[in-house]
């Protein structure tokens, strides 16, 4: 038995022998006497006793001595339940009924530093939230990075527990939308499960985390990069309660489930409205700058205390360091202050390494940028006095190994190739793996702890600052210099990834040299060849590092330098062109982009949406923000509307150092197509742009208009409205124009352009007079002797043949128009709507059309036609697609002429949407769906 359990069992059998009135007699047991009963020293009885108060077996009875407890047999004497965090009692009288409520009635929200000031409205929210009959109420957390919003869920979930919402072994599940946010099939899959043979691989059936988080809480992580579809799947399963597994036709399945969401970003600009309405309660966290300065002091204290009591020595931090880590917190917030206080202790921890000295934090221990918080905090508060008396001189902290702390956001610790190599090294040698396999093995793991890091702050707009938060500019400097070298000598180009690399290197490397724990031999010979670039450069490398630094490197950190210089060439291999989509109104850039994302599964694309209320001045900073989130180090391409947004490339690129370049007129083919060039890793910014601008036919910074030269092709798309639906098909027919004329060098522009049924021969005629008409494509054919190709011909394939002779000038063979299409209606209408639509689900859509499609010829007493079936369909998808967007049609005729009988069976019919999806159908939308009727 280890000593450990030997101690523990000693006091449990102990305290089951006592009674109430024996109990407070004697208290407990002290160190010394279990010692003396065990043959045990006391010192190591101590150590683990404060292990079994931790892990909640015993409770600590201040006294003198100090006794110990077993913390079940004390609830049973009393016949209390003591809070679950709680380790020692400092008043045995509490335990006699006299402030016995105090013990039961520490509320988990009580231990957050500002529950009475910066997040009294917070907790009360909250509180609230959870409290609301019969289950509580979807909330939403909203704050910037680092704010504590994933801290905040926690304590919810505990809260739910402490006021026997939940039970105690109810489920706390978390889920991080950004991990699927590109793939909504496996989006689907993680969240609800499949069954057997629902995709490939799908070899046997899943449950998904609705499932194991039944009966509790689901935490929805980063819940702004749930895409639109998996927003649509999550607010149908949060109104009815029922869902089904990928693979199921039926949804037969329940499960009973509070929401919790967490984002950076503004709800009503990256969620859908639909989404929105289904979270009641939207709780905002302040940036740590927002809070009062005594909640700032008692943060740090709180951090403090971790780092005192993970190295077990006492740290001391000045009135100047403690300003200098408020002013310098500012984009991280609380997290980045965790990093900054880590930093600061580590650097105190190696100058008393040796020692028995306390940890003595002042302002000349930090590094610069955090120095210089103490100017930007003089500047805040200097009209502030009672702010600067608020600042203690001092703060010292002694470690308590009893203390338990609440977890926190923290980056992740740096790089070290040391222990990768070292462990691995050691590992791989015992199961007989040769010296060159270890070497290809290990340049594989050094390759994915790089990108694992590097991604920690790929997103993050101050990246460069987040590396400042763990080694000194100086090594940043040095690792640039190195950059130019290696690039240099090697003919390649190296990313932001190599910065962070070799500055985390060479930072633990001198750490190492200056504790004399440096190796002068290598556990395994690399196996780098003497001839090859990189053993050659590091070879120049080590010199560089000798001669600037005054130390003596050992000959193997050659090797090292090598090896590292091999992992992160093959990264570097990865960088795309990235792309930002800026454009006028409140989700006209976040619509195409959620397009491309959809086709392409991109994730170097943004969107920056434009109010129009929002002047050009305001919005730079955001869309700089963007740029700095998709680079990767071959620069960053704009497409942009219209106006100023063109002249943001330079500015930026001023402001930022990052090259950009601007398209203006954008669109969805041409977002589109940005990102098929820049998916390709071996594409330059200047070749993209310089296809878009020239080659990319139709968009070369002009409108299409009516007033197009007589020299172009026209091809006019034909849909009841001449909107919606048109538009969508117009994007439709241009992919296919692209396609075919692409091997064209000498085809003349195509332009494309949509109109309605309404006055549709006077519009046709009105665009011949000074354009060429290559064909009309749509739902009604006008027979003016124009090529006329159906829609369901150019979905089907044969129509895209038909065009593709009338560009190319060759003999017509006229498509199918026999009634018995062979296009199977279902397969043709998800195939269609997998075109057209941008937010519905076409796997989901597609019944509920047909559905209401049925409903209208059941009122109506008629039977349509195959091909006038999917107009209808479609027609309805595009609707329900500006329903959600808050965009509907307006009719401007009146509707007093309008059929009633058709009128009143889509407004009968249209109740299928409003139950299923809760999408209702404008009056607007119907009266043009009846004039669309009158056609059929």
């Amino acid at each position: 038995m280890k000593r450990i359990d030997k101690i523990y069992d000693y006091i449990l059998q102990s305290s089951k022998s006592f009674d109430k009135d024996k109990f407070l007699q004697q208290n407990g047991f002290s160190s010394q006497e279990i010692g003396d009963a065990l043959d045990i020293l006391r010192n190591n009885v101590s150590k683990e006793l404060n292990t079994l108060c931790r892990e909640k077996k015993i409770i600590k009875i201040k006294n003198r001595p100090v006794l110990y407890f077993d913390r079940n047999c004390l609830e049973d004497i009393f016949s209390i339940k003591l809070p679950k965090d709680l380790e020692e009692l400092s008043d045995i009288s509490s335990l006699t009924g006299a402030t016995k409520e105090i013990i039961e009635d520490h509320s988990p929200f009580d231990d957050l530093i500002g529950a009475g000031s910066s997040l009294k409205n917070q907790i009360e929210q909250a509180k609230a939230a959870l409290l609301y009959p019969p289950n509580g109420l979807h909330t939403l957390i909203v704050g910037s990075t680092g704010v504590g919003k994933s801290l905040f869920a926690n304590i919810m979930y505990e809260y739910s527990k402490y006021i026997k919402k939940l039970p105690e072994d109810a489920p706390f599940v978390v889920f991080n939308c950004a991990d699927y946010a590109n793939n909504p099939q496996l989006l689907l899959s993680y969240i609800f499960g499949h069954i057997k043979g629902a995709f490939t691989g799908a070899e046997k059936e899943k449950d998904g985390i609705v499932s194991k988080a039944n009966g509790g809480i689901l935490f929805l992580d980063e819940i702004h990069r749930l895409p639109p579809e998996g927003q649509e799947m999550v607010f149908y399963f949060m109104d009815t309660g029922t869902y089904n597994k990928l693979g199921e036709t039926d949804r037969t399945r329940k499960a009973s489930v509070l929401l919790i969401g967490a984002t950076t970003e503004d709800p009503n600009s990256t969620l859908l409205k639909t989404f929105v309405r289904r979270i009641p309660i939207t709780i905002s966290i302040p940036d740590f700058d927002e809070r009062p300065i005594d909640d700032q002091i008692q943060l740090i204290h709180y951090l403090i205390s971790k780092e005192a009591q993970r190295v077990n020595k006492t740290i001391k931090i000045s009135a100047e360091a403690i300003k200098a880590l408020i002013g310098s917190t500012s984009f991280g917030n609380v997290g980045q202050l965790k990093s900054n206080i880590q930093l600061a202790c580590a650097k105190g921890f190696l100058n008393c390494i040796n020692t028995n000295e306390c940890i003595d934090i002042n302002l000349n221990l930090l590094p610069p940028n955090i120095k210089n918080g103490i100017l930007l905090l003089s500047n805040k508060v200097k009209d502030n006095a009672a702010a600067w008396n608020i600042i203690p001189n001092t703060i010292t902290i002694q470690p308590d190994g009893n203390k338990t702390f609440l977890e926190t956001d923290a980056y992740e610790p740096p790089f070290n190739i040391y222990n990768i190599i070292e462990d691995k090294t050691s590992a791989l040698q015992e199961e007989g793996m040769g010296d060159q396999d270890i070497k290809d093995f290990i340049t594989t793991d050094i390759n994915i702890h790089l990108k694992q890091f590097y991604a920690k702050f790929k997103n993050d707009t101050h990246r460069r600052e987040g590396l400042l938060k763990i080694v000194d500019k100086d090594m940043i400097d040095f690792a640039e210099e190195i950059k130019i070298l290696a690039e240099a000598r090697l003919n390649i180009k190296l990313n932001e990834r190599f910065i962070y690399a070799t500055s985390l290197h060479f930072s633990a490397l001198f750490n190492r040299i200056k504790k004399k724990t440096v190796s002068f031999s290598s556990p395994l010979e690399l196996a780098s060849t003497i001839n090859s670039k990189e053993y050659s450069v590091a070879k120049e490398i080590h010199a560089l590092i000798e001669q600037r630094y005054n130390l003596t490197v050992p000959p193997v950190e050659i090797e090292y330098l090598a090896l590292l210089l091999t992992s992160i060439q093959e990264s570097s291999h990865q960088e795309r062109v990235g792309i930002v989509v800026a454009a006028h109104g409140s989700s006209t850039a976040t619509s195409m982009v959620a397009v491309a994302k959809k086709l392409f599964d991109a994730d170097n694309i943004s969107a920056v949406d434009m109010p129009l209320d929002m002047t050009p001045s305001n919005i730079l900073d955001t869309v700089i923000e963007k740029v700095k989130a998709v680079h990767e180090g071959k620069g960053v391409l704009l497409l942009v509307d219209m106006g100023s947004l063109n002249t943001f490339g330079d500015l930026i690129t001023e402001k930022t150092g990052i090259i950009t370049k601007s398209v203006d007129m954008v669109s969805t083919p041409l977002v589109l197509e940005a990102v098929r060039k820049c998916s390709l890793c071996d594409t330059d910014l200047n070749s993209v742009y310089s296809y878009l601008l020239t080659d990319f036919r139709g968009y070369t910074n002009k409108l299409i208009s009516d007033e197009t030269s007589a020299t172009d092709g026209v091809i006019i798309t034909i849909c009841s409205t001449g909107k919606g639906a048109a538009l969508k098909l117009k994007e439709l027919v241009q992919d296919i124009v692209d396609n075919i004329t692409a091997d064209h060098i000498n085809t003349d522009t195509i332009n494309i352009l949509p109109t309605g049924l309404d006055n549709l021969i006077k519009s046709i005629n009105h665009i011949s007079k000074n354009n060429k008409i290559i064909a009309l494509i749509g739902i009604k054919n006008p027979n003016m002797g124009i090529p006329f190709i159906s829609l369901e011909n150019l979905i089907d394939g044969s129509g895209e043949k038909v065009l593709k002779n009338l560009i190319e000038g060759n003999t017509i063979i006229a498509p199918n128009d026999k009634k018995e299409n062979q296009i199977v209606l279902k397969n043709l209408c998800k195939q269609s709507l997998r075109e057209l639509l941008t937010f519905l689900n076409p796997e989901k859509i597609g019944s509920l059309l047909e559905d209401f499609v049925i409903s209208i010829e059941k009122s109506l007493c008629i039977n349509y036609e195959n091909s006038d079936k999917l107009r209808i369909m479609l027609h309805v998808a595009c609707a329900l697609e500006r329903m959600i967007l808050n965009d509907g049609l307006e009719y401007k005729e009146s509707p007093d002429t309008l059929n009633k009988d058709r009128l009143s069976a889509l407004n009968k019919a249209s109740l299928i949407f409003k139950n299923s999806l809760s999408i209702s159908l404008t009056n607007d939308e119907l009266y043009y769906m009846v004039d669309m009727l009158n056609e059929y």
